[in-house]
C-alpha cells in the first residue's frame, strides 16, 4: 500500500506553507520544547528523519553537532523546498514511501518522526524497519497525533446549548483510515488507540522511556491564549523508545 501524497498538489502545497509551523519552522510548533526535551545529546550522531517536510528538524540536528543526517518525504514539492532552504552536504534529502521504505541495518543512532507516522497503515512494519536501522542503544522519538484527537469524525469542536466546547470522541475502539477534509483536500489518517502505539513498540522490542499526552504549559497559554484550548483535550502523543543494548531490536 502506498501513502497517500496530498502535499504535491499545487493548490495544497501553497495552503500548507501559510502554516505557522511551515513559517516559524521548530518555533512554531508548541510542541517541540516538550518533544525535544526527549531527544539524547545529539552530538556525533547519525540521524534518520522521517516524513522530513521542509527540513527543519534536520537542520536543527547539525546545529546540535549531529554527524550526519538522511531525511526521507514522500512528497517531492516538500523536498525540492527543503533542499532550497538547506547549505550542507552532512543532509541528505530523499524522495522515499515509508510504508515501503528500508534502510541499511544499525546505520544510524536515532530516528525522529514529526506528526507522519498517523499517515502510515502498517505500523509493525514501519517499527520493525526503524528497529532494524538503529544501532543497538539507539534512540526512536516521535510525535502523532494524540487518539483522542484521531478519534473524532471531524476532529473540531462541538459547542453545546449552554455555551460548552466539546471534543467528540467517537468508535475510538474501531481503529483503521479516517477520512478528515484539511486544507481543502480529503486526507487518509490511521486512528489508533493509546494501546495499540505502545503495543506496537513493545512488540518490536523497543524499551519505553517517555510516553506523554501533550497539553501547552502555563507560560505557553499565557504567552499565546490561543493555545488555551490545548488543554481540554491533548492534541498529540510524544513518545520516546530505546533499541535495546546487546541484541536484535525485536523480542
Amino acid at each position: 500500500m502506498a501513502t497517500q501524497n496530498v502535499y504535491d498538489d499545487p493548490d495544497f502545497f501553497a495552503a500548507y506553507l501559510k502554516l505557522r509551523r511551515s513559517v516559524q519552522g521548530l518555533a512554531g510548533a508548541p510542541e517541540w520544547p516538550a518533544l525535544s526535551g526527549l531527544l539524547p545529546d545529539l552530538a556525533g550522531q547519525r540521524v534518520l528523519d522521517l516524513g522530513c517536510g521542509l527540513g527543519w528538524f534536520g537542520r536543527w540536528a547539525r546545529a546540535q553537532g549531529a554527524a550526519s543526517v538522511l531525511a526521507v518525504d514522500v512528497s517531492a514539492s516538500m523536498l525540492t523546498r527543503a533542499r532550497a532552504m538547506t547549505g550542507d552536504a552532512a543532509i541528505e534529502f530523499r524522495e522515499m514511501d515509508l510504508e515501503q521504505a528500508r534502510f541499511e541495518a544499525g546505520a544510524f543512532d536515532l530516528a525522529f518522526s514529526s506528526l507522519t507516522f498517523h499517515y502510515l497503515a502498517d505500523l509493525d512494519r514501519l517499527l520493525a524497519g526503524i528497529g532494524d536501522s538503529l544501532r543497538p542503544g539507539g534512540t526512536l522519538v516521535f510525535s502523532v497525533e494524540h487518539p483522542i484527537f484521531t478519534a473524532s469524525s471531524r476532529q473540531q469542536w462541538i459547542t453545546t446549548g449552554d455555551g460548552r466546547r466539546i471534543w467528540p470522541v467517537e468508535r475510538y475502539a474501531v481503529e483503521g483510515p479516517r477520512l478528515f477534509d484539511w486544507l481543502g483536500a480529503a486526507v487518509v489518517k490511521q486512528h489508533r488507540t493509546f494501546g495499540t502505539w505502545v503495543g506496537a513498540l513493545l512488540r518490536q522490542g523497543f524499551v519505553l522511556r517517555h510516553v506523554q499526552d501533550w497539553s501547552p504549559s502555563a507560560r505557553q497559554v499565557r504567552d499565546d491564549p490561543t493555545l488555551a484550548a490545548e488543554i481540554e483535550r491533548p492534541m498529540f502523543l510524544l513518545i520516546r523508545a530505546d533499541r535495546p543494548e546487546g541484541r536484535s531490536g525485536r523480542g
